[in-house]
């Protein structure tokens, strides 16, 4: 049996490691000049905060490590950026634009 079993979250949670999947990629498009994420037959305009914590969704690092990243770096409230973190990377699994690496047990 696999040590990590890559699957399409249900809920993101704190523990949840979050990564795009294969087919979806955040790229910087120079003729647009700004960054995309490329999925088949469609180009997906984050704005910047969306590309912030996309950055940080490398699969190795927990919903946590990412809130507590963006709370030191804006000095804002850890609450309100949770939520708005959570709520983005949710929107993003339920489209099937993001995967969790896993994080149950840890």
């Amino acid at each position: 049996m696999p040590a990590t079993v890559v699957r399409r979250p249900t809920g993101i949670a704190l523990t949840s490691r979050p990564v795009l999947p294969r087919h979806a990629r955040l790229r910087f498009d120079a003729v647009r000049q700004r960054w995309v994420i490329l999925v088949p037959e469609r180009v997906l305009l984050p704005d910047e905060t969306a590309i912030e914590i996309l950055r940080l969704a490398d699969g190795e690092i927990t919903v946590e490590t990412i809130i507590d990243r963006l709370t030191f770096k804006y000095q804002g409230d850890r609450a309100v950026i949770a939520t708005d973190v959570i709520a983005l990377l949710q929107d993003l699994a339920d489209q099937g634009f993001l995967l969790d690496l896993g994080g149950e047990g840890e």
